[in-house]
């Protein structure tokens, strides 16, 4: 028995795979598995046929023949067993029975087809024993692998030890930078320990910059362009005596790393946002918030697809003898405004009254400052499709012009809101080394490992309602630019703007659920409107607070923000 080839193919004569088993070249095993097509006839009950030279041996497997190839002199029967082997293999590795699952898996069925048959000689085993033979690993193959990872995992060591000395070297030398500032103290030894703590990057109480008294303001965006000088607000003020900091060799370092795209966050910043969160610590006996949350998606063409302002009204109570109280507020009537109140809220009473409070009028509101958010009270939406209730629009131009693509972004504010930490993010092909900025309104910075150009504006006013950036980069096309994301922040929201009448709410006076005499104290409102098409201005009406239980009543204090939770030009 010789076994030339073991193969699938289709009733029209492709070949799907096959297997020779004997020295064949292509030209005579093509020629072979062509003829078989011609010669398998309709009707005939045995599945064999025989030529001059060869004879086919083949079963059928739904529209596709699997088929043995043998000598004429070869045994039919273990011909036949031999095929009866491999027709139970073939389900077992095929993802379906044809061409395409075949075809997936052509080297698993190829790698069975050599453990049944051997030389043309088919061997003795078992479809289990061939699927065991398969998936047999290798002793060889996992020492290898092991002997491969314990080299990588070596090689790392030796980058991190190499990194920890080069760092350590270059802390030494900022170290020695730093000993000429103190030599009038008399003594290395104060030198050396006043050095330790500028370079612990604010670890303790020094170096955070609180131990003396001396703050920081740190701008969002430290990174400057290349080739500027640094900003004088990282000059030592000048009158202030000893200053404590990283040196000025740690600070050219720290540049170079930021003009090659890495970003820096200086330790001292989270210190000083928190001091500046701990001094905003509400101090009034009640506050109440009301927050903003813009989500926008701007047509690059033109035009408006999204615009969603989810707000909030919440309170916040220091003092538990002032948690008994009720808000009220007034509505504009728009039925386009959806209003929903907190679930413990009384919902008959704002729905017949407009008086926000508790369902068991005897229960106080929760008290402390442990949440800055406070307690919501309120949460409405307004979705508008006018482009003119947009605070700031970006027009993108990209052009090729040979090798170069060149960018121009222009932006314009409304006037109706001072925005404040703009961010304009415009995503960019890769590129080898950052873009050339021929000309910008405000500071930019490369991140080169998510290839975003990030242009940055302090503050937008009435002294910079519009601006530009022109940039070049390497030629691209034009969709590579979007989507633009866009993130700012506002002191004034939607809702004390006095040009609508779509939404307004007073915060008309607190109600103490005690019996006494009363007097009246005029207080601030907060007003929350949103813009309509009707244009016209809203009259703010002070109304007295009154406690029923005497006294003086406690003071009120009101913030508002409108900040961007999805802002993009697509």
């Amino acid at each position: 028995m010789v076994v030339l080839a073991a193969s699938v193919v289709s009733k029209s004569g492709k070949v799907i795979l096959s297997r020779q088993f004997v020295d064949m070249n292509r030209i005579r095993i093509e020629g072979l598995l062509a003829a078989f097509p011609k010669l398998v006839g309709t009707g005939k009950q045995h599945t064999y046929v025989e030529t001059e030279n060869v004879r086919y041996v083949y079963q059928p497997i739904e529209a596709l023949y699997l088929l043995l190839v043998t000598t004429k002199q070869s045994n039919i029967l273990e011909d036949l067993e031999t095929l009866r082997l491999l027709s139970k293999l073939v389900p077992e590795y095929a993802y379906s029975l044809d061409e395409d699952g075949l075809a997936k898996t052509a080297f698993e069925l190829l790698f069975a087809f050599d453990e049944v048959i051997c030389l043309g000689h088919k061997e003795n085993v078992t479809v289990a024993q061939v699927k065991q033979y398969c998936e047999m690993e290798s002793h060889e193959e996992k020492l290898h692998k092991l002997v491969l990872q314990s080299k990588i995992n070596e090689t790392k060591d030796v980058m991190k030890r190499k990194a920890s000395e080069i760092e350590k070297s270059k802390i030494d030398k900022g170290r020695g930078g730093d000993k000429g500032g103190f030599m009038s103290m008399g003594s290395g030894r104060i030198e050396s320990s006043f050095s330790d703590m500028s370079i612990s990057s604010s670890g303790s109480g020094f170096g955070s910059g609180s131990g003396f008294g001396i703050t920081t303001d740190v701008d969002s965006f430290s990174t400057k362009p290349k080739g500027r000088q640094p900003s004088s607000a990282t000059a030592p003020p000048k009158g202030l005596g000893m200053q404590l900091g990283k040196s000025q060799k740690t600070n050219q370092f720290l540049a170079s790393l930021q003009a090659e795209g890495e970003l820096i966050v200086e330790d001292v910043q989270p210190k000083a946002g928190q001091s500046r969160v701990a001094a905003a610590a509400p101090t009034d006996p009640i506050t109440l918030t009301a927050e903003e949350k813009l989500n926008v998606t701007l047509k690059r063409d033109g035009g408006i697809s999204n615009f969603d302002v989810q707000g909030t009204l919440s309170l916040q109570i220091l003092n538990q003898e002032d948690g008994l109280i009720q808000v009220q507020i007034e509505t504009g009537g728009n039925p386009g405004i959806l209003f929903k109140t907190h679930p413990n809220m009384n919902k008959e009473l704002f729905s017949n009254e407009n008086i926000l409070g508790l369902k068991d009028p005897n229960r106080p509101f929760p008290t402390g400052a442990g949440d800055a958010a406070g307690v919501g009270l309120l949460k409405w939406r307004m979705q508008s499709a006018d482009e003119s209730l947009v605070p700031l629009s970006i027009n993108c131009w990209p052009s090729v012009s040979g090798n170069e693509t060149y960018v121009s972004i222009e932006y314009e504010a409304s006037s109706m809101f001072d925005l404040r930490n703009v961010v304009i993010s415009v995503p960019l092909p890769a590129l080898r080394e950052a873009p050339s900025v021929r000309q910008i309104d405000g500071e930019w910075r490369y991140d080169s490992r998510n290839s975003i150009l990030e242009w940055s504006i302090l503050l937008i006013d009435n002294s910079n309602r519009s601006g530009s950036m022109e940039f070049v980069v390497p030629p691209a096309d034009s969709s590579v630019f979007f989507p633009i994301s866009v993130r700012f922040s506002a002191t004034n929201t939607y809702s004390d703007l006095k040009s609508g009448v779509e939404l307004s709410i007073f915060l008309i006076s607190a109600i103490f659920l005690t019996f006494s005499t009363f007097n009246f104290n005029c207080k601030d409102v907060v007003l929350i409107n949103a813009r309509d098409s009707l244009r016209g201005e809203m009259l703010l009406q002070v109304v007295n607070v009154i406690p029923l239980r005497g006294g003086a009543p406690p003071k009120f204090a009101q913030k508002t923000s409108l900040i961007t939770e999805n802002y993009q030009v697509v």
